[in-house]
């Protein structure tokens, strides 16, 4: 009876040794399967990571090629727009100048003022005109300022324009059909240095006058306006 006991005993014993043998090499299966599996899933989650951060630079790449296009484009650009506002602001110029040329605008400045008067009177000088102002000395005048680069002249605050003309009539002379008696008042505005340097230039138009017996006189002016010509 004991030796029966004894015997189931140890048969109990080796089957439940058996089985937790094998519930034990189960679990450890499984733990590696769930490693393996948790293993792979890892994997692949970082290939897609790398791959979405390749696309990505690619991405990068792309855009930022395409700013440095659009960056060249742009100076480019702006290089064109700045020779465009360059042409413009030259043409602009161009025609304001014009416009003061024609007089069809005012204009104000810095300039000379320039007195022309008939000589003293000599009883001694048969010819009268010896000591009279004439259109001729007035050219002398209105020329060399021009050339000197005025940009406007008036006569006796008549402002002329690029087809005046002068004549001398006695003792007074006619501007564009108006009428002006001596003394002359000659304004130019431009560069007061510059004009009154060539008006004054030894043996220049200055000399010429004062040895024709005019009694001339200039005076520098910061601040000279002249109005636009009138229309008929």
């Amino acid at each position: 009876m004991k030796i029966k006991k004894r015997r189931r005993n140890v048969i109990f014993s080796l089957v439940f040794l058996v089985l937790g043998f094998m519930i034990s090499f189960s679990y450890q299966n499984t733990k590696k399967d769930e490693k393996q599996e948790i293993s792979e899933s890892q994997f692949e989650r970082d290939l897609d990571l790398r791959n979405e951060l390749i696309e990505q630079e690619e991405k990068n790449n792309d855009l930022y090629k395409e700013l440095k296009g659009s960056q060249k484009k742009l100076v480019q650009l702006e290089k064109n727009l700045s020779n465009e506002a360059e042409t413009y602001y030259n043409m602009a110029e161009d025609a304001q100048k014009y416009r003061i040329y024609l007089g069809k605008v005012a204009v104000n400045g810095e300039g000379v003022q320039i007195t022309l008067e008939d000589g003293e009177y000599n009883p001694k000088e048969d010819n009268v005109n010896s000591y009279l102002v004439h259109e001729h000395h007035v050219f002398k005048v209105i020329n060399e300022l021009y050339v000197s680069g005025a940009q406007a002249i008036s006569i006796n605050g008549q402002r002329l324009s690029h087809n005046s003309y002068i004549l001398c009539n006695g003792p007074v002379i006619e501007v564009d059909g108006y009428q002006h008696p001596a003394p002359f008042v000659i304004t130019a505005i431009g560069d007061s240095d510059v004009l009154e340097g060539a008006i004054n230039i030894n043996g220049g138009v200055k000399d010429l006058l004062v040895n024709d017996n005019v009694r001339f006189s200039l005076e520098k002016k910061r601040s000279i306006q002249m109005e636009p010509l009138k229309v008929n």
